[in-house]
């Protein structure tokens, strides 16, 4: 199974379809919040089904979730955009969170840094920004492919 990761586009349509050809490929994905607006334009342009939270940048909008949990072969989600959990100093209160629920894997956003790593089994992935990259990194977005073990690729664009 392969899943997009996708974080932070702030309605940047260009870079976003840059994406859609290795979106479109992918069986699910993920938008990790900063215009939940654009996962909807994703899903529309892909037909993927799109798992979507709000971010920091989407106040105004009355639907949708800050946090979500799901699974995808036999692997627990947590899908949080971040700035409820303090990710711009660090990922320790998602550890926690995590290790608690016994989640297996953590997508999060907010600091526009890619960042893949694991940590006592829980692998913890922010995609990058595809609209304002930060940390001297590139606009970017992941694929997560899990089958018998769990590959992501980072994906600049």
């Amino acid at each position: 199974m392969k899943i997009g990761i996708i974080s932070d586009t702030h309605g940047d349509m260009r870079s976003i379809e840059k994406a859609i050809p290795y979106l479109e490929k992918c069986d699910l994905i993920i938008h990790a919040g900063d215009y939940i607006d654009d996962a909807e334009y994703i899903h529309y342009a892909t037909d993927v089904e799109v798992k979507c939270v709000k971010g920091n940048s989407d106040l105004y909008r009355f639907d949708g979730d800050y946090e979500l949990t799901f699974s995808v072969k036999n692997k627990k989600f947590f899908v949080c955009h971040g700035h409820y959990h303090d990710v711009k100093v660090g990922i320790n209160s998602l550890y926690k969170f995590a290790k608690r629920e016994d989640m297996d894997v953590v997508v999060f956003g907010h600091t526009h840094i890619p960042t893949y790593k694991t940590i006592d089994d829980i692998i913890f992935i922010n995609p990058g920004s595809l609209a304002y990259p930060r940390g001297k990194s590139d606009k970017s977005f992941g694929v997560l492919t899990i089958d018998n073990n769990i590959f992501y690729e980072e994906i600049k664009i």
